[in-house]
């Protein structure tokens, strides 16, 4: 696992207008510059929010993350239900 990998990527697409676009521009071949696992990869190409937090990515990186990408709150609390 490499959750660091993970965490970095979100936070560069959050933080750094640069990546951000990058990023919009062809998410797969971004992804590719950090070393995830197939499942990590899967999770931030999805924008899977259980996934993503139960991979170990902080909330505070998640849901900026998620806003990007147009996930509602009520989309968000929904994915995380259940979880502790």
């Amino acid at each position: 696992m490499s959750l660091y990998q993970l965490q970095k990527l979100i936070y560069h697409v959050n933080r750094d207008e640069a990546q951000r676009e990058r990023y919009r521009q062809n998410p797969a071949e971004f992804i590719k510059g950090y070393d995830l696992t197939e499942q990590e990869a899967a999770a931030a190409l999805n924008v899977d929010v259980r996934a993503l937090y139960t991979l170990g990515v902080h909330s505070l990186l998640l849901r900026p993350f998620t806003l990007l990408h147009k996930v509602s709150n009520e989309d968000y609390a929904k994915a995380l239900a259940g979880l502790e």
